[in-house]
């Protein structure tokens, strides 16, 4: 079944009100996402026989602000879409931001070349050119820019970047290599100015970068691709001292400058120098963080921590993605079992290997993005919108999984379980809301809520059991029943009904 005929359904749901009415009277809509074949479908919230699981909401207790959700634009992806059919490209892009589809808010691209790039390149490619006069984002109009522009024009309400570079040009460096190395003193200055070169070159082709983050990985990714290293005290130190005051001087002082961007594991050492005082959380705007330090655990400790430290910053996922697989085409039942593995499956420290077991791709994302919500973390970006069989292109052959795959030898797309499991939070949760209280008494079942500028409510219910399970959800003294799917997510949205 096409994704638009799902979508389309969204909009035949029926309003089911409470049967104990207070002085306010909410319509629910249901979607659930199930292996059983449910793909952000709408279902009437039916309740079964069986003991309820009793999920509170209390609206009158706040949380964190809401940034958005979404993916990354990167090269290999919009290469991709360049040689798929004018028709599927639309489909792709139109599933990803238009009001039909997932209304993607918050995005990532990268500055210079990544792992998934096509090439190694970057905008200032001449040697020593300290005043950054060939610099250029020529690089990008073929393929990148054009994505994120139609991206533009099929989003109703737009949405945020966040730009991030791999590493400064070999020649800013102390090793001359794309791969490792510190950037050189006597460059801070040209690196910190190449990011304003980089904000402002966007602006011109009407694209505005919302935020940026210092470094993608400063511990590095052993020496595979990309990358340029910094201690938790070097970026500060280029933050504080170069990064900041160069925008703050260039006008781009409204652009939020975000830290680290690495896994949880190490995010107190980070947060612990980044907030040490005042003067070195100056100009951070928030801490940017990724989730490969294992496959089922989301760190709410470190979040929790990262939070207390500094609760007025931003706390954002940057970058997730079912690593190290070659994606499985047309086989929606991979993503419902327990068969990926990621990096550390093959060669993580055996002090390590606990935390990569083999895992459920959905579940994986369904448990870290409520787990994240409910630790504070206000945006959550996923890594490719789009690859192909193979999990690439990549130069480096670091081969992953994305949401929507295709065949642009035989223009096919495929909309994998995980672009579904990622609308439920995007297309409901939107900028601006704001996380609320949700008490959920059980062990396994995950749930999250939030309430959106325009007032509706929305929950989102992850079941891993291999049990369909009885919900009873109650709201401002109001109770509603309906049955949850065996290994599925479910987003419940009420709106108020107005009575006169």
């Amino acid at each position: 079944m096409k994704w638009e005929y799902l979508f389309g359904l969204l909009f035949l749901t029926q309003a089911i009100t409470s049967c104990k009415p207070s002085g306010k009277t909410w319509s629910m809509d249901v979607y659930e996402t199930s292996a059983s074949g449910n793909k952000l479908q709408p279902i009437e919230p039916a309740a079964s026989s069986g003991e309820a699981i009793l999920l509170t909401i209390k609206p009158e207790t706040t949380f964190q602000r809401i940034t958005g959700f979404g993916g990354a634009f990167t090269e290999s992806s919009a290469y991709l879409l360049n040689r798929m059919s004018p028709e599927k490209r639309k489909e792709i892009i139109t599933a990803y931001f238009s009001e039909q589809g997932a209304q993607y808010s918050l995005t990532r691209t990268h500055i210079n070349s990544c792992d998934f790039s096509l090439s190694q390149y970057s905008y200032a490619p001449v040697p020593g050119d300290r005043n950054l006069e060939h610099f250029s984002i020529d690089e990008d109009r073929g393929d990148l820019i054009p994505m994120i522009k139609e991206a533009q024009q099929a989003s109703r309400e737009g949405f945020k970047i966040i730009a991030s570079p791999w590493t400064a040009p070999p020649w800013m460096k102390d090793n001359q290599a794309w791969v490792g190395g510190k950037l050189l003193p006597e460059y801070r200055d040209t690196w910190a100015r190449y990011f304003s070169k980089y904000l402002r070159a966007y602006e011109k082709e009407g694209i505005p970068i919302w935020g940026i983050t210092v470094e993608n990985e400063p511990h590095g990714n052993g020496n595979n691709w990309e990358s340029m290293l910094f201690t938790p005290q070097e970026m500060t130190d280029f933050v504080n001292n170069y990064l900041g005051p160069t925008l703050e001087k260039d006008g781009l002082g409204d652009v939020r400058i975000l830290g680290y961007d690495q896994n949880r594991a190490e995010l107190k050492d980070w947060v612990d120098v980044m907030y040490r005082d005042e003067a070195s959380a100056k100009y951070y705007a928030g801490t940017a963080i990724h989730w490969y330090e294992s496959t089922f655990d989301y760190f709410p400790e470190a979040l929790l921590y990262a939070h207390q430290k500094a609760p007025d910053k931003h706390l954002i996922q940057t970058e997730a993605c079912i690593d190290a697989d070659v994606p499985k085409w047309q086989d929606d039942a991979w993503y419902w079992s327990k068969e990926a593995t990621d990096w550390g499956w093959d060669w993580a420290p055996e002090d390590q290997k606990h935390l990569h077991p083999k895992y459920v791709p959905v579940f994986r994302y369904a448990r870290d993005i409520i787990g994240c919500l409910n630790h504070y973390v206000d945006g959550w970006i996923d890594w490719n919108m789009v690859l192909d069989r193979q999990g690439g292109p990549n130069w480096f052959k670091n081969w992953c999984v994305a949401p929507v795959l295709v065949d642009p030898e035989l223009d096919e797309v495929y909309f994998t379980p995980l672009y579904y499991t990622m609308a439920h939070f995007s297309k409901f949760i939107r900028p601006n809301a704001v996380r609320i209280d949700l008490e959920n008494p059980h062990k396994t079942l995950m749930a999250t809520a939030a309430k959106n500028p325009d007032g509706s409510i929305a929950v989102v219910v992850f079941n891993p059991d291999e049990a369909k399970r009885t919900l009873q959800l109650t709201l401002e003294g109001n109770t509603y029943s309906l049955t949850i799917s065996a290994k599925a997510i479910q987003t419940i949205l009420f709106n108020q009904i107005n009575q006169k």
